[in-house]
């Protein structure tokens, strides 16, 4: 027991927690952590101007890293900025630990200004929110809020520091991490069962989801569907590298059409579904995207998506990659050299179709748009996927415009791609920050929508004030163009009349001005043959640059 005060064990617990970076955005309430950080050069403070992005930036750095981050924000009206930002991580699992700072206990009682329930608001997108009592409890809390923000289903926590607490003494246990191992498997009747049931489909599919990621199973994932001969499609949301590319069984993703999913799994009759729930839909369609007694194993560790919409023959709560790992000699040895040939057959036929065939396609349409201008977003994409680098990072918030980015883009390792996972946007500018500082080796490109962007246009601020590397490509069609498309698909009164209100940008928003107003260089890309030549010269800057390339708004066909 030692007599601290709880700025300072508050500081300790994070180091003893492997906390790197302290992502925040300071107000009254926090300043005794701002004191304390001066005695933790170890602890790097990143300052970002609005919480959203500052949980943004957290969020980013944690699905890249895979190691817990901590953001510090500011009473009530800087966790309802958040809110939205936190969503998002909820979705893409990402371990951050939530820090506010709360008025004084007792003073509360007198609602001063900026006061509110922290631990209520925050509760609805964290797996756990308290807030500290007193100052001996604290590192008990932030130590249990750490442990339970990295145990699988891994998310945000949300912990509400009291001012009188940050600034109180006491004598105080500061405790150890305590690393979780949930890395569970199977039993082995439910593996004989699950290896009987996978062998004896006669055309079986698979659909990755993110914790093929999060538990790094691909090379298990490939080495199951090859003993099958099973097509691998990513899951409807794909915001994560899940498998390779060059994969001859891999398919590209699930898609969020309905239509288009039930064409897919209609010609199958198993279904695998590892990690998550590979069947996430966006607006209502016209049919069910699974056909109708398609039979399911799902498995993953995040129980609430088991069975969640459509029922599981056999459903397994467990690791994916201990799962898959354990599977392997299972089938291997029901494996018989019919079941071998028939495997061989469909891994055969999948090739007519699979990502790299679809690729071909998808480069010769986008060629046909070498000229056109404005820019078509199709070439755009193709010139991005043919110009980075294998070891670049790229980051996709691009919405319509980065739809045909993972059809051309070859993703070879699991940290090639992040993408939008709660569809809640806002997170891909200042989530690229977070991705360059777990990844500081390799390059980072971030393709940004114009509407987008302005949800956390001033995260460039901080990428300029750490010198990040960060090529910055912002998809500028001067509008919500997915709004126009839905609304041309609904087909309202507003379309027959030819006017549509609310979804441009005019006056233009002067993306190039905005940077540099944010220390960030940049430069207008209106040409499609200069797309290539302007991506190499941003790459090779030492900080950031911001690419504002005009393209055609697309939903006009």
């Amino acid at each position: 027991m030692t007599e601290m005060t709880g700025r300072e064990a508050f500081m300790r617990v994070l180091e003893d927690e492997g906390v790197e970076y302290l992502f925040g955005n300071p107000g009254t309430t926090e300043l005794p952590i701002m004191d304390v950080l001066v005695d933790h050069p170890r602890l790097r403070y990143v300052l970002a101007l609005q919480e959203a992005v500052v949980v943004g930036m957290a969020d980013g750095y944690s699905r890249a890293s895979g190691r817990l981050s901590c953001v510090n924000i500011h009473v009530a009206p800087g966790l309802g900025n958040a809110i939205g930002a936190i969503y998002n991580a909820k979705f893409a699992g990402s371990p951050v630990l939530i820090t506010a700072g709360q008025h004084d206990k007792g003073h509360g009682l007198t609602e001063p200004m900026l006061h509110d329930d922290l631990v209520s608001m925050a509760a609805p997108v964290v797996k756990w929110s308290v807030e500290v009592e007193r100052v001996e409890d604290l590192p008990r809390v932030v130590h249990r809020a750490a442990k339970v923000a990295q145990t699988p289903p891994s998310g945000p926590v949300f912990v509400s520091l009291p001012g009188n607490v940050l600034t109180g003494s006491a004598e105080v246990d500061l405790g150890a991490a305590t690393p979780v191992d949930s890395r569970t498997r199977p039993s082995d009747e439910a593996l004989e069962r699950m290896a009987e049931r996978l062998l004896s489909a006669g055309a079986p599919v698979i659909i990755a989801g993110h914790e093929v990621y999060s538990s790094d199973a691909s090379s298990e994932l490939a080495a199951v569907a090859e003993l099958l001969g099973a097509p691998v499609y990513n899951q409807s949301t794909p915001y994560l590298a899940v498998f390779s590319t060059d994969h001859p069984l891999f398919m590209g993703e699930i898609t969020r059409d309905q239509v288009r999913v039930r064409r897919s799994l209609e010609p199958h009759d198993l279904l695998l579904m590892a990690g998550g729930d590979g069947l996430r839909m966006s607006v209502p369609g016209p049919v069910e995207p699974l056909p109708s007694g398609l039979p399911i194993i799902q498995v993953g560790t995040r129980d609430w998506e088991l069975g969640k919409n459509y029922p599981a023959e056999i459903a397994l709560d467990a690791d994916v990659k201990e799962t898959l790992r354990a599977l392997l000699p299972v089938l291997e040895g029901r494996l018989t050299p019919a079941r071998r040939e028939a495997a061989r057959r469909r891994t055969e036929a999948v090739q007519a179709n699979n990502w790299a065939a679809q690729r071909k396609a998808l480069t010769g349409k986008a060629q046909e748009f070498s000229s056109a201008s404005p820019i078509r977003a199709e070439y755009l994409m193709m010139q991005i996927a043919g110009t980075l680098p294998e070891d670049a990072v790229v980051v996709d918030e691009g919405i319509t415009s980065t739809r045909t980015l993972l059809g051309l883009l070859s993703v070879r390792e699991r940290q090639r791609y992040y993408g939008l996972a709660s569809g809640g946007i806002g997170w891909g500018i200042a989530g690229a920050i977070g991705v360059q500082l777990a990844l500081p080796e390799r390059p980072v490109v971030a393709v940004i929508g114009d509407g987008s962007s302005m949800y956390s246009i001033q995260a460039l601020w901080t990428a300029a004030h750490l010198n990040l590397p960060i090529t910055f490509v912002i998809a500028n069609n001067g509008g919500y163009t997915i709004l126009k498309e839905r609304l041309i698909a609904f087909g309202g009164a507003s379309v027959a009349k030819e006017t549509i209100i609310g979804m441009d940008f005019n006056p233009p928003i002067d993306f190039t001005g905005l940077a540099a107003s944010l220390g960030v260089n940049s430069r207008r890309v209106e040409n499609p043959a200069d797309i290539a030549e302007a991506l190499r010269s941003a790459m090779a800057e030492p900080g950031p640059v911001l690419l504002d390339v005009a393209i055609h708004d697309g939903y006009r066909g």
